[in-house]
């Protein structure tokens, strides 16, 4: 079962975060508004009032949780485009030896990228005659 789940969050990663990106970003806006920002707040009663009323002090942790939900989002993001980058720019070699120096590397992180890196690696292998 956790085997399933993990698959299908590799899968999307990409997708995930920038979900997760996303409520970060809301989260910081709702508490910059209130804490530099809390005289427009109060002469509006758009959803700017709703930042300040229900959640009131609670904003200072809003602002805290979704600048570590932002950063878990880049992190991720970064992690998977510079794994992705990695892959590409490796598999556009044709000489054998290059791939046969990196494999074990290419091998590891195409583990961590979606179930397409790792058919390319094969058809890659396959092409170079690598066993």
């Amino acid at each position: 079962m956790a085997g399933k789940i993990v698959g299908f969050l590799r899968e999307y990663t990409l997708a995930f975060s920038i979900l997760i990106i996303i409520p970060g970003i809301i989260f910081i806006f709702m508490g910059l508004i209130y804490l530099f920002f809390i005289k427009i707040a109060e002469s509006t009663t758009s959803i700017l009032h709703f930042i300040k009323d229900p959640l009131g002090v609670w904003n200072d942790y809003i602002l805290v949780a979704g600048l570590i939900i932002f950063g878990i989002g880049v992190y991720y993001l970064y992690s998977y485009s510079k794994q992705r980058k990695f892959v590409l720019d490796e598999l556009k070699t044709d000489k054998r030896s290059e791939i046969l120096k990196k494999r074990s590397k290419l091998e590891s992180t195409v583990k961590h990228l979606p179930s397409k890196y790792q058919r390319m690696l094969t058809e890659k292998e396959d092409e170079l005659n690598i066993r």
